[in-house]
Formats: C-alpha cells, sequence, structure tokens
C-alpha cells in the first residue's frame, strides 16, 4: 500500500510538472489522445458549462438535480481543493488512485508523444472514467475560456455560459467582448445555447456566436426562470422562482446572492437538455437545500472558505458577507496568484474585513508566485 501511494504521489507529480510553462490552447492533442481511447466523450451524453464565474455552482446544483432524478452521473470540474481525484466523480465516488496510476501509466509514452499537457490528459482521463462507469450523464465544467478549451471537443445535449467579467486576461483577451467570443465558443451547431445574465456588450456576443453556429435555440436563462426576493443566511439562500408565471419559494443551500440566479441557470440548461433531464421547479425546490460545493461561502465552524479569485467573485463574496453578517471583528486571510488583480481585490475586501493577513499560497506555481511584499 506504501509503494502504491508512492508511485500515485510520483505520478501525479509528473503530471503537474505539465502544466505552467507546458500549457498550449488548442483540441488537436485533446483530440487525438482521446481517438487513442476509441473517443470515449463521444460515447456518453454530457451537458457543457463554460463562464467567468458561476460555473461551479452551477454544476454543482445540476449534478444534484439529475441524482435525485436516480441517474448515474459524472462530474468533472477543475482546479481542485485538496486531492487531485476531486476533480473527477461519479455518483459521489472520486476517482479511485489506482484508477488513475493506471490510466497515467498505460498512456505515458502516447502523451509524450504527443506532447499533451496537464489539462487535456486530465480531461482525457475524465472522459474514459465516465464512459468506462457507464455513467447516464456526465456534466463537464471548462478549465479555461472555452473556445481552445481541453472540454470542447464534446456536442453536449446543451451548452451554457454563466456569467462574463474581466479574468485570464493574458489568454481570453483584454476586453469584456473578447472574453465572451472566447466563452462563447462552446455553443455549437444543433445544441441549445443557454446564458446567464451579464452585461449587455458580453450579450450581445453570446447571442451573435449563438446564431452564427445555428445553435437550435439560444436561452436568457433568467428569462426563463426568474430568481425574485432573494435572502441570504448562514444556512443557505431563499428565493422565488418565477416560471410560466407561477412563482415558487425555494431554498439552496450555497450561500450568497448569486446562487439563486447560479439555481435558475441550472433549470433553465436541463429544460433545454430534453425531457428525460428536465426538472420542475417543485421537484428543484426539495433537492436544492442539499446542495453542497466546497470553497463556495463554505462554513467551518467560525472560518469561511471561499474560492473568490478575481474582483468579480471576491465583490459576490463582499455582498454575501454584508448579508450574513458575521461575528466581528472580521479578519480575512487572502492567497492569490500574481497574474490576478489582486489590487481590486484588496480594495474590495478592505470594505468589508476588519483586518486583512495576505499570504502567497504554496501550491502556486513558480511562475505564477505572488510577492506579497508588492501590496504592502
Amino acid at each position: 500500500m506504501e509503494r502504491g501511494l508512492s508511485d500515485y504521489e510520483r505520478t501525479l507529480a509528473a503530471l503537474f510538472a505539465r502544466t505552467g510553462t507546458t500549457s498550449k490552447f488548442g483540441l488537436e492533442r485533446t483530440a487525438a489522445l482521446l481517438s487513442l481511447l476509441d473517443s470515449p466523450h463521444n460515447r456518453i451524453e454530457t451537458i457543457h458549462v463554460a463562464g467567468t464565474n458561476g460555473k461551479g455552482s452551477v454544476v454543482a446544483t445540476i449534478y444534484a438535480l439529475l441524482r435525485a432524478k436516480g441517474l448515474r452521473v459524472g462530474r468533472y470540474t477543475s482546479p481542485h481543493l485538496v486531492d487531485f481525484s476531486e476533480r473527477i466523480v461519479v455518483d459521489d465516488v472520486q476517482i479511485a488512485a489506482d484508477q488513475v496510476l493506471a490510466f497515467l501509466s498505460r498512456w505515458e509514452s502516447d502523451t509524450e508523444r504527443l506532447g499533451a499537457t496537464f489539462f487535456e490528459i486530465t480531461t482525457a482521463l475524465a472522459f474514459d472514467h465516465f464512459a468506462t462507469a457507464g455513467v447516464d450523464i456526465a456534466i463537464i465544467e471548462t478549465g479555461l475560456g472555452g473556445r481552445l478549451d481541453s472540454t470542447n471537443v464534446v456536442t453536449p445535449l446543451v451548452a451554457g455560459v454563466t456569467s462574463i467579467s474581466i479574468d485570464h486576461s493574458e489568454y481570453l483577451g483584454d476586453t469584456i467582448q473578447e472574453i465572451a467570443a472566447e466563452k462563447a465558443g462552446i455553443f455549437k451547431r444543433g445544441v441549445p445555447a443557454v446564458i446567464g445574465p451579464m452585461s449587455a456588450e458580453a450579450g450581445e456576443v453570446m447571442v451573435r456566436i449563438a446564431g452564427d453556429v445555428a445553435a437550435s435555440s439560444i436561452v436568457q436563462a433568467v428569462d426563463r426562470y426568474t430568481p425574485l426576493g432573494v435572502t441570504v443566511s448562514t444556512s443557505g439562500t431563499d428565493f422565488d422562482v418565477v416560471y410560466d408565471g407561477t412563482a415558487t419559494r425555494v431554498r439552496s443551500g450555497l450561500t450568497g446572492v448569486e446562487q439563486a440566479t447560479n439555481s435558475c441557470i441550472a433549470l433553465a440548461m436541463l429544460r433545454a437538455a430534453g425531457p428525460a433531464y428536465q426538472t420542475s421547479v417543485s421537484e428543484a425546490a426539495v433537492t436544492l437545500p442539499a446542495v453542497r460545493l466546497r470553497g463556495r461561502f463554505e462554513r467551518v465552524g467560525n472560518l469561511i472558505f471561499d474560492v473568490a479569485h478575481n474582483p468579480a467573485s471576491m465583490q459576490a463574496l463582499a455582498r454575501t458577507l454584508e448579508s450574513v453578517d458575521p461575528p466581528r471583528p472580521l479578519v480575512a486571510v487572502l492567497g492569490v496568484l500574481k497574474d490576478k488583480d489582486w489590487r481590486a481585490m484588496i480594495k474590495i475586501l478592505a470594505g468589508v474585513a476588519d483586518h486583512i493577513i495576505l499570504t502567497a499560497p504554496s501550491s502556486a506555481p513558480l511562475n505564477r508566485s505572488w510577492d506579497v511584499r508588492e501590496a504592502v
């Protein structure tokens, strides 16, 4: 057992070494690797989710709603918080270490020959695992952007973009319109395109690209399912969902004003996916209170953990803190990567926290490690 863990750790270390400086954009390597695996992504049904913020919460909500229907459901998300296996889940069971080790060892020479990156290899592993596990459907979260993201090899039942704001500018562009165009790249011919609430500039790009690729329908999520009367507490988020003229009061187990919107995006995507996946609002009201997602205003004793990593998500965190009003003094511990807009994030935090402690995450790649001395 000890030797197995050591082999696993060494193999993962080699995989992680393929991040950062080895990042390359394009679908060619992912497609080539999947072809060697007999195209597992074409043997499963998928739902594809992109967006600057909110996509993790939407994926978690869709996952819970489909599990409640008795389906066998896979979930592919990134990054992980503690262990690599969190990224690939089937029916609440994370991929096992021996399964990861067997895959990486079996395909090592081919991934080397192809020059495949960390995320390309991980994406292929996820699709292979889902196909082998016989999932009824898998919810796939993009890693970065959309158009050239490794996950964009799927032809899903529905594709959705949750939100657009400035992030990853060095890869996706410096303007809202450029970033929107990259994320709208997951829209495909004959596939419903679901769009979350966003600025007019971003929305116009979304609708244009969805039309250009001949999406089967273009759905504005909160026009179909409208969240109203949102209240936030430490136990979750309560709100009305207005659908077809009828308002139903529901609660999400996720805390934050934006979680009402995220729940409505999830419902809109499932309706667009087809009758086998649609969930009524009354059915959702039973399931949503149990939705959980680590690192999204996650409370552990008197601590709150949140993965806010750009100004837009930090602003959402600040609004939630104001709504929940935790005991004072409120001390914020902030660790970011150097390529994030940490100045704006600190300014937002300063408006709600009594004290701020800055730290450089030890897990950061060397080329993205933040020198906190720049901020003091």
